[in-house]
């Protein structure tokens, strides 16, 4: 009994080694420079409590110079369980052009992955760019886009003296989301013969409407000491000023035939599903299928990827489970991701089909349209237990009835029952597993969506009067947030204007939402009309139930199933 207990808790005792584990990761903080330049190469070490060995370099002195090394040390405690990090950052620039791998390095016992840094030669204009102890420079990437389709901007800041402040502008930038991406890059840079510290600064830049796009110059206002100067040991310091030079960016409008299905213009789009059965896995009535799709995107925040979802499955009971969603980036490039559980539930024998799935989107790199696809599934369901066993019992009692003359027919006769009951009371039990499963997830949900109604309505004010105060601008971006937020506070289902349009009794709501439409997304100054005036009053919602009339109504599903 001892032995069993403690074979029983062994995992338990294990459990602190696993998950404290120690790893090693090794990244840069740039995938391509120029020569000249220098990058910094992080060793991560995470849950690693001892004294860290000096860790063999040697591998990289053919092809990068080590500069110097540096540590840095976390230690976070989140709800009990303590996590630390361990960073070794080497300063290394490169000898020579070319695509220069980093082989896998040694440290504390564990091994790196190999890296690859692409080096291209000087700039030919570099000897130009200079301009005196501070100066900036400015990169847009594409020069022309769609809406909707991120842009690369990137700011660096080159000083040849030492700072001892400044701050550096955001771009401000009509009909454009603009947002930060990941933190500043700090490195080393020739220019014209001279060396320079650079302060590298990236920005994902969306643009909401077609048309021409001007990017302001991005401004620098800070203070540098001159060590020539006397008076600068005595903390005197001179105010220095630099200005990024402005750009222009050319945004087309949407194709004219792309029709209703979700605008995604996106580098890459990948659509994956996983946890389908193979056709050698038995699957019976009343067993869950745990399905997870995913869909990521590159060039896209995840707040303009539609929402996941199966079609209706004949034969089968569909239960989503709540989605996981963000946005997460390369250094470069935004990278939104959205995933959703589901639970499918045989109701019935026989063959399971999941119907294949599209989505189409934009492929900005070609500038063609491509498809992400789910092929369809098939698997067969076998009855559930307690019934298989009830349904085998039919050939045997009929297979005793020619042999009711012999004396084992009483024993056979008088076991019938006893299966049956067996068979009954395993369906019975499956039943009230069933309806208890049911009843947890109803509660379960139902909890999770109770609001009091006067929060509720209180917030359906504000949201209300956001919108109206948004109207009486000319900002469209604006006016589609607080107008969706406002709608989706009434009626959590919508999804975007085209729904919102086909849930509106009103004509005039639903012709002033298609002119902000055509404001909004596609830059044509459609109709004059006071949104403020039209919505003062609250929706008119469709009574419960009718029907939407001859309208092109968005599709039930963001995909095209087949």
């Amino acid at each position: 009994m001892k032995l069993r207990h403690l074979l029983a808790l062994l995992p338990w005792l294990l459990m602190p080694a696993l998950v404290h584990a120690a790893s090693v990761q090794a990244t840069l903080n740039r995938s391509t420079v120029q020569l000249g330049e220098t990058v910094t190469l992080n060793l991560r070490i995470n849950d690693y409590d001892g004294n860290l060995p000096a860790p063999d370099l040697s591998a990289l002195n053919q092809d990068f110079s080590i500069l110097g090394t540096s540590q840095n040390r976390s230690l976070s405690i989140i709800n009990g369980r303590r996590t630390s990090e361990l960073t070794l950052g080497v300063a290394l620039r490169p000898r020579h052009t070319g695509t220069l791998e980093i082989p896998a390095l040694t440290l504390a016992g564990m091994q790196t992955t190999p890296l690859q840094l692409q080096v291209d030669p000087p700039d030919p204009n570099a000897a130009r760019a200079a301009q005196g102890d501070v100066f900036m420079e400015a990169q847009v990437e594409p020069g022309q886009a769609y809406v909707g389709q991120q842009l690369s901007y990137v700011v660096r800041l080159y000083y040849a003296v030492d700072l001892t402040g400044g701050s550096l502008d955001t771009p401000q930038i009509d009909g454009v989301q603009v947002s930060r991406i990941g933190d500043d890059l700090n490195y080393d840079a020739q220019r014209g013969g001279r060396a320079y510290h650079v302060l590298e600064r990236r920005f994902a830049l969306i643009p909401q409407r077609a048309g021409h796009i001007e990017i302001p110059p991005l401004g620098f206002q800070g203070d540098m000491v001159d060590p020539r100067d006397p008076n600068s040991f005595f903390g005197a310091s001179t105010p220095v000023s630099a200005s990024a030079p402005g750009a222009s960016v050319e945004v087309k409008a949407a194709p004219a035939d792309w029709g209703k299905s979700a605008w995604l213009p996106a580098r890459d789009l990948r659509l994956t599903l996983s946890g389908w059965p193979d056709s050698a896995d038995q699957v019976r009535v009343g067993q869950p299928l745990n399905l997870r799709m995913k869909l990521q995107a590159t060039g896209i925040p995840f707040e303009a990827l539609p929402e996941l979802s199966l079609p209706p499955i004949d034969g089968a009971t569909v239960y989503p489970d709540k989605p996981v969603t963000g946005t997460d980036n390369d250094g470069r490039w935004l990278k939104g991701h959205r995933e959703q559980a589901f639970a499918v539930v045989p109701t019935r024998a026989g063959t399971l089909t999941l119907p294949a799935t599209t989505l189409k989107w934009w492929n900005v790199q070609t500038n063609t349209e491509e498809v992400a696809r789910i092929p369809a599934h098939s698997v067969t369901v076998l009855p559930a237990t307690g019934a298989a066993s009830a349904a085998a019992m039919p050939p045997a009692a009929s297979a005793a009835a020619p042999a009711a003359v012999s004396p084992p027919v009483p024993a056979a006769a008088g076991a019938a029952p006893w299966w049956r009951w067996l068979a009954l009371a395993s369906i019975g039990l499956w039943l009230l597993s069933a309806l208890g499963w049911l009843l947890w997830r109803w509660r379960r949900r139902r909890a999770s969506t109770a609001v009091p109604s006067a929060v509720a309505a209180d917030s359906t004010r504000q949201l209300r009067l956001a919108f109206l105060a948004a109207a009486r601008g000319s900002d469209s971006a604006a006016q589609v947030r607080s107008l969706l937020a406002w709608a989706r506070a009434e009626r959590p289902s919508l999804r975007n204007l085209g729904d919102l349009a086909a849930a509106l009794a009103d004509e005039a709501q639903r012709r002033a939402i298609e002119h902000l439409q055509q404001r909004h997304y596609a830059g044509v100054a459609s109709g004059e009309d006071d949104l403020a005036a039209v919505f003062k009053r609250g929706f008119v919602w469709r009574a419960s139930g009718a029907a939407p009339g001859d309208q092109d109504l968005p599709p039930l599903y963001p995909f095209n199933l087949h």
